[in-house]
C-alpha cells in the first residue's frame, strides 16, 4: 500500500469498562472482555473484539491515580513507526511534545506524543505476532463496520497540522469541502486511501483532539442504540459524500465517539 504511517490500534480511556462493553455491543456489536488480559500485568487492559474474531482495539480501564492526573474518558488513536525515539526526537523539534516517554510493551514499543497544536495520539513500532509479521493491521477500515472507518483532526492551525503530518508520517492532502462560515475541511489520504480530514477548531472543542468514527451496519439503529443505553446524541445522522451517514455521540462514562454507515 504505502510506507506512511497507518493507525494500527484504537483505544478507550473509560472509568468502567463493564459499562462500556454493555454500551458499544449494543451500538457497535462489539465484545469487550469481562476480564482485563493477563498479558497486561497490573493494568486493567481489555481487548475489544468485533465479530469476525478479529481485534477492534483495546480499552484501558482508568485507576484512582489516572484521574487524579488529568486522564478523562476518550479514544486514542496509535500511528505505526518504524523507531519510536527517532520519532520523538523529531516530534519535539517541530514543537510537538512527549507525554509518556518510550516504553516497551509485549506488543512493540510505545510512547504518547501531541502534536505542534496539542493534539494527543501514540506512536508505535509494534512487535507482529509470529507468521504475521508481513500482514497490516485492519483495524481502521474505509468501507466495514465494527472498524474505525474514519479518522477527523479538528486543530488551531489546518496548515501547520497537514504540514506536521505530511512531514512525520507521510501522509498526503488532496481535496477538501467547504463548511461556510465554519472553514474547510480537508481530506487526508495514505497512498490512495483516504484516512481522514482536518478541520478547524470549532465551539465546543476546547483544545485540539483527534475523533474517530467507528462503522455501524445501520446508522438508524445504533442512533436508537446511543440513547438507549445511556449514551448521548451530540450530532445526528447527517448525509456524507457516498451516500452513508455520520453522527456524534458521548457515551455513559463520557468519551466523544463518531458512527457512519448506511442507512437501511
Amino acid at each position: 500500500m504505502s510506507k506512511a504511517s497507518n493507525f494500527i490500534w484504537y483505544e478507550l480511556m473509560t472509568s468502567d469498562p463493564a459499562g462500556a462493553a454493555r454500551f458499544y455491543g449494543a451500538v457497535v456489536g462489539w465484545t469487550i472482555a469481562a476480564t482485563r488480559d493477563p498479558a497486561a500485568g497490573d493494568i486493567d487492559y481489555r481487548m475489544i473484539v468485533r465479530g469476525d474474531g478479529g481485534n477492534a482495539g483495546g480499552v484501558l480501564a482508568l485507576n484512582a491515580d489516572m484521574l487524579a492526573g488529568g486522564a478523562r474518558p476518550g479514544w486514542m488513536g496509535y500511528l505505526e513507526v518504524d523507531d519510536v525515539d527517532a520519532t520523538l526526537a523529531a516530534i519535539k523539534a517541530d514543537g510537538g511534545a512527549v507525554h509518556m516517554p518510550a516504553t516497551d510493551l509485549p506488543v512493540g514499543r510505545i510512547a504518547m506524543v501531541s502534536d505542534p497544536q496539542g493534539a494527543h495520539f501514540y506512536v508505535m513500532d509494534p512487535i507482529p505476532p509470529e507468521g504475521m509479521e508481513d500482514m497490516e493491521s485492519d483495524v481502521f477500515s474505509v468501507t466495514e463496520a465494527q472498524h474505525m472507518r474514519w479518522n477527523e483532526l479538528a486543530t488551531s492551525d489546518s496548515d501547520g497540522a497537514i504540514a506536521f503530518y505530511r512531514k512525520h508520517f507521510g501522509w498526503g492532502q488532496e481535496g477538501a469541502m467547504d463548511m461556510g462560515p465554519l472553514g474547510s475541511y480537508r481530506f487526508l489520504q495514505r497512498g490512495d486511501v483516504g484516512l481522514g480530514a482536518v478541520m478547524p477548531l470549532m465551539e465546543g472543542y476546547p483544545v485540539p483532539v483527534w475523533s474517530f468514527y467507528i462503522g455501524v451496519d445501520d446508522i438508524d439503529r445504533a442512533h436508537a442504540a446511543v440513547t438507549a443505553n445511556g449514551g448521548t446524541v451530540t450530532s445526528e445522522p447527517m448525509e456524507i459524500p457516498g451516500g452513508e451517514y455520520a453522527m456524534n455521540g458521548i457515551d455513559p462514562q463520557g468519551a466523544p465517539f463518531g458512527l457512519v454507515g448506511p442507512r437501511r
